[in-house]
Formats: C-alpha cells, sequence, structure tokens
C-alpha cells in the first residue's frame, strides 16, 4: 500500500505541471480578450513596454514594404495586403522579408495606436550632434555632417485599438505583434516556414523542390547553389541552379523569372526524372507596369498657367504615297537679260 502512495506522488506532481503549462499557454489568448474592458495604459507601464521592445531583434511573418507606406494592424487583419502590399513592396522594394531578422528601432504610443519602425524606420533621421552648427564669418557649418548617401532602409507598423491603448502587458503584446513579428523562433528557417503553405513546408524540410516554388523558398530548401547557368530556349530566358556533382544526384532547377518551371534529376545509376507540371499555386505580384494605366488624377502636378488650354496635337499626314512636290518657278529676268539684283 504504501508503495502505491510513492507512485502514485510523481504521478500528480507530474499532472499539475502539465496542467499549469497548459493554462499558461492559454493565458494569452484568454487575457487578450480582456483587453477590451482594460483601462487606458498608465505612464509607468508605457515606459516598461518601450524598455522592453526598444531594440528588441524579431523575426518578420510578412513583407514590409520601404517607403512612408508602412503597415497597420487591427485585430489581427494587416493592411495593405495581397495584391496591394506586392505592389508596393515590387515598386519600392522591400524593407524585410519573411524570415529574416530586424530589429525594432522606435517605439511611439499615442492615442489608439501603438508605432513599431523596425531597421531605422522609413524616413532618415539625425544624431542630436549632427544638428550642431558652428558659426564663422562666411555661415554656419555643422560639425557632424550627415552622409547624404545613406538612404532609410526601413520600415513601421501601426498596431490599432480603436480605442485609446489599454494596460497591457509585454507578453499580451506580443500576441498581437503575432501576425507580423515572431519572437519565439530560434531560426529564420523556423520563422520563415511559419508564413509558407503546408505544402511547401514539409517540401522544405524534406530538402526538396517543386515546380511553382520561387527562388525564395528554393533556397531555403537547398541552400545557395554551387553553380549557375544562364541559357535561352526560344524567346524565353531562363537560369538554371545545378545542385550536387557526381557520383551523387544531382538536380537541374530552371527559373523562368523567379517561379520553378522544371526540375530535372539526375540519379547515380543514369536514371533521369523530370518535372514540368506546377506542384502549387503562388499568388503572384501585379505588373509594376500597370501603374502607368491608372487615371490621371485631377491635381497632377503641371507646368501650364491657371486657364491654359493643352495644345492641340500635330495632325500627323495620312499614310501612302507621298505626292511629289511641284518645281520651283524659275527666276523672273529682268529686260535686257540681265538677271534683278535681289540684294
Amino acid at each position: 500500500m504504501q508503495c502505491r502512495r510513492i507512485l502514485a506522488l510523481p504521478c500528480l506532481v507530474f499532472l499539475a505541471v502539465t496542467a499549469a503549462i497548459a493554462d499558461n499557454q492559454q493565458l494569452p489568448s484568454a487575457s487578450l480578450a480582456s483587453l477590451e474592458k482594460a483601462p487606458p495604459i498608465s505612464k509607468e507601464t508605457r515606459m516598461n513596454l518601450i524598455r522592453a521592445f526598444n531594440a528588441e531583434l524579431v523575426y518578420v511573418r510578412t513583407p514590409f514594404p520601404m517607403g512612408k507606406t508602412g503597415l497597420k494592424l487591427e485585430k489581427g487583419v494587416i493592411t495593405p495586403n495581397g495584391q496591394d502590399l506586392q505592389m508596393l513592396v515590387a515598386t519600392y522594394g522591400p524593407a524585410a522579408k519573411p524570415g529574416d531578422l530586424a530589429r525594432i528601432t522606435n517605439i511611439i504610443i499615442k492615442g489608439s495606436s501603438i508605432h513599431f519602425e523596425i531597421n531605422g524606420g522609413p524616413i532618415k533621421k539625425k544624431k542630436w550632434y549632427q544638428r550642431v552648427e558652428v558659426g564663422g564669418m562666411g555661415g554656419t557649418t555643422p560639425i557632424a555632417p550627415s552622409d547624404p548617401n545613406a538612404n532609410p532602409r526601413g520600415s513601421f507598423v501601426d498596431l490599432e485599438f480603436g480605442r485609446s491603448v489599454p494596460e497591457l502587458n509585454p507578453q499580451q503584446l506580443k500576441e498581437l505583434l503575432r501576425p507580423v513579428f515572431d519572437f519565439n523562433s530560434k531560426s529564420a528557417v523556423e520563422a520563415y516556414l511559419d508564413t509558407v503553405p503546408p505544402k511547401v513546408k514539409e517540401a522544405i524540410k524534406n530538402h526538396q523542390i517543386l515546380v511553382g516554388m520561387n527562388r525564395e523558398m528554393v533556397l531555403y530548401s537547398k541552400g545557395r547553389p554551387p553553380k549557375k547557368t544562364r541559357e535561352k530556349d526560344g524567346d524565353t530566358d531562363y537560369e538554371e541552379w545545378i545542385y550536387g556533382e557526381p557520383p551523387k544526384d544531382v538536380d537541374f532547377v530552371r527559373f523562368v523569372g523567379d517561379e520553378v518551371v522544371r526540375v530535372e534529376t539526375m540519379k547515380v545509376g543514369g536514371e533521369k526524372m523530370v518535372k514540368t507540371e506546377k506542384e502549387i499555386e503562388l499568388q503572384k505580384p501585379e505588373s509594376v507596369a500597370k501603374q502607368s494605366e491608372q487615371p490621371r488624377p485631377s491635381n497632377a502636378p503641371t507646368l501650364r498657367r491657371p486657364g491654359e488650354e493643352m495644345p492641340d496635337a500635330p495632325k500627323t499626314m495620312p499614310s501612302g504615297p507621298t505626292a511629289p512636290m511641284p518645281p520651283p518657278p524659275p527666276p523672273s529676268s529682268s529686260p535686257g537679260g540681265t538677271p534683278p539684283n535681289l540684294f
């Protein structure tokens, strides 16, 4: 009987620890619902959050475009998204891509939102000493001029609450930022795998390549290729990445643009395997050239004066054979055969 009690005691301890862990895992989601009734954030909590998140390294879960148009996160929904977000990234370039490691460089808690800047933000900022100028006979000169070539490469996200920012702790804030930032991943691959479809995730884990993948997926799956070649098939330019060397298997991965269109594998025994049928379908960004198809806004800048009309376009001659020009008339002569004095 005493032996049974001794065996039962570790079981009870294990069940208690398991229940405590489960409660801790459910705590963030359960506590987020209470934020709607929470009072406005206090000054002390505001300072604690800024200290906790400023200069924090995070893995990015969604593309961030460069430029002054950042992201907005409200109730777990990111805007812009889909084609609009891909258009911004294609136009201005990416400040960070899914799986990238970024640094939170500025936090501003104001009104009903919390503003998070990553990698320096979208606007180039000056240090305090770069604003100090020394005056003299020739004017003023900054003691530490800024680098004109140092362009801003960061971006930002605004976490909106719809009302005043409520009283919350760092763990609750991390849960709210989960759609854009990953605070728990230990590697870039782990953070990136959470952003791709399940079929792609499984292929990357097994170091496989699927027709339809993009370059970034192939890099996470197989790494950087030891060899690359550029060829042309008719009017189509393509790039081929080569993985492996004989006597091992060799993979030839063909890209047209950013998409894998063909995977050829040469086995050790001489067997050849070719895949050309698309295995996954990824959402493609719209062409940046489509921006030119948008109608010209009424308040677009112009060099015309107020009330000045656009000049009519020059009328072109109708197509067809051009009639020969008549020869110039012969110059008239004065009596006596002497040509007139034209000057």
